[in-house]
C-alpha cells in the first residue's frame, strides 16, 4: 500500500461528519481504505472526487464528555461532535492500541450502531495502522470509535443455539427472517426481541477457545460473502453488511488481546445473523456461475468504477474470502454483486 496516497485521503475527508441526509453513513474512508490496500491507489482521489459532494461538515459539538462520564452519551447521536473531541483527546494522550482496547469491550455490545457502519469504520482504520502507522490513520480510528460510541445500538439477547455446532453458512440458512421488512433496519432489528426463533439462531459460542476464534470468524465471514451470491438480489446493499461487518472484527483481532476475541466472535455472528434477518429473502438464487478468467484486480476495478462504496466494500471482503479458499465463484459473486448493487 501506498501510505501517502491513503493518509492524503484521509486529510481529505478530515473534517467531515460521520453521517449525511439525517443518518446515512460516510463511506468514504472505508472505500478509500479498501482501495489503497488492494494495490489501486490510482483510484483513490478519483473515486473519491466523484463522492465529495455526498460530504457533510463535522458536526459541532454540544458540550464536552468527562473522561469518566462516557456512558451517558453512549448512544446518542446529537452528540456526535462530542463524541469525535472526547477520541481526539483520548489518541493524542495514548497509544492507539490502548485507546481501543479500552473501548472495544464498551463499543462491542452495541455493534449494530450506524447499521454496522460504526465497527466497519473501525475495522477499516485499524487494518490500515496495522499496516502503517500516521497521524491520519490514528485520526480516522478516533472517527471511527466516535460514530460508533454515537450511534451504539444492542441487538436482543442472543440465546444458545444450534450456531456454534454447525457451520456458519447452514447457521446462516437457519436464521429466521424479521416479519416485517417494509421499513428500515432499526424498525426490522426491533423485531427480533419479539422473534421466538431468533434466540436459537442468534446463539453464542459457550466456552470459545480463542486460538480458533479467528479461523471460525473468517469461516463466518466467507459463509457471508457466498450467501450474497444465492440471497443477495432481494437488498444487495444492506446484505452486504452480513459480510462486511464481522470482516472488521476479524481485522481488529491482531490488535486486541485474546481475552477479548471470544466475545468479539460472538458479537460478529450476531451482526451478521441479525443483518440476515432483517433483509433476506424467503427463496435462494442460483449462484453466479465460475469464471475463471475473472481476476481479482477485475473485480476491484469493476467495484470501484461503479462509484458505490458498497460494492467496493464487498469486493474488499470477497477477496478475502478469495485469498483463504481460492473459490473462482467467489470473485464471480462480487462481480454479480457490483452489477446489483448499480442497478439497486
Amino acid at each position: 500500500m501506498t501510505g501517502s496516497t491513503l493518509d492524503e485521503a484521509y486529510e481529505r475527508v478530515r473534517h467531515s461528519g460521520p453521517e449525511r441526509d439525517g443518518w446515512l453513513s460516510n463511506h468514504a474512508p472505508m472505500a478509500v481504505e479498501a482501495l489503497a490496500h488492494h494495490g489501486h491507489e490510482e483510484a483513490v482521489h478519483r473515486w473519491l472526487d466523484a463522492y465529495a459532494d455526498r460530504l457533510d461538515e463535522r458536526p459541532r459539538g454540544i458540550r464536552p464528555i468527562p473522561t469518566d462520564e462516557w456512558r451517558d452519551p453512549l448512544g446518542d447521536p446529537l452528540r456526535t461532535g462530542d463524541w469525535i473531541s472526547y477520541f481526539e483527546r483520548e489518541l493524542a494522550d495514548e497509544p492507539w492500541r490502548e485507546v481501543l482496547v479500552r473501548w472495544w469491550p464498551r463499543l462491542l455490545p452495541g455493534i449494530a450502531a450506524g447499521a454496522t457502519h460504526g465497527v466497519i469504520g473501525v475495522g477499516h482504520a485499524v487494518r490500515a495502522l496495522l499496516d502503517e502507522e500516521s497521524g491520519p490513520r490514528v485520526d480516522e480510528l478516533g472517527q471511527g470509535l466516535a460514530y460508533w460510541a454515537a450511534r451504539w445500538q444492542p441487538l436482543a439477547p442472543p440465546g444458545v443455539g444450534p450456531y456454534p455446532a454447525t457451520d456458519p453458512r447452514s447457521a446462516l440458512d437457519a436464521v429466521p427472517r424479521v416479519p416485517d421488512q417494509r421499513f428500515g433496519i432499526r424498525a426490522r432489528l426491533a423485531q427480533l426481541a419479539d422473534s421466538p426463533d431468533w434466540p436459537v439462531a442468534s446463539g453464542a459460542v459457550p466456552g470459545a477457545v480463542a486460538d480458533g476464534v479467528p479461523a471460525r470468524l473468517a469461516a463466518v465471514v466467507d459463509a457471508a460473502v457466498a450467501r450474497h451470491g444465492t440471497h443477495g438480489y432481494a437488498s444487495p446493499v444492506m446484505l452486504v453488511h452480513a459480510a462486511t461487518a464481522p470482516n472488521a472484527v476479524l481485522r481488529a483481532l491482531p490488535a486486541l488481546p485474546r481475552r477479548l476475541w471470544a466475545p468479539s466472535l460472538d458479537a460478529a455472528w450476531a451482526a451478521a445473523a441479525a443483518v440476515t434477518a432483517a433483509y433476506a429473502p424467503a427463496e435462494a438464487r442460483p449462484a453466479p456461475p465460475a469464471r475463471p478468467t475473472l481476476a481479482v484486480d477485475e473485480v476491484m476495478r469493476q467495484a470501484a468504477a461503479s462509484g458505490d462504496p458498497h460494492a467496493i466494500k464487498f469486493a474488499d471482503a470477497a477477496i478475502d474470502t478469495y485469498d483463504r479458499g481460492g473459490d473462482a465463484g467467489i470473485l464471480a459473486t462480487a462481480a454479480q454483486s457490483t452489477r446489483q448493487i448499480a442497478a439497486d
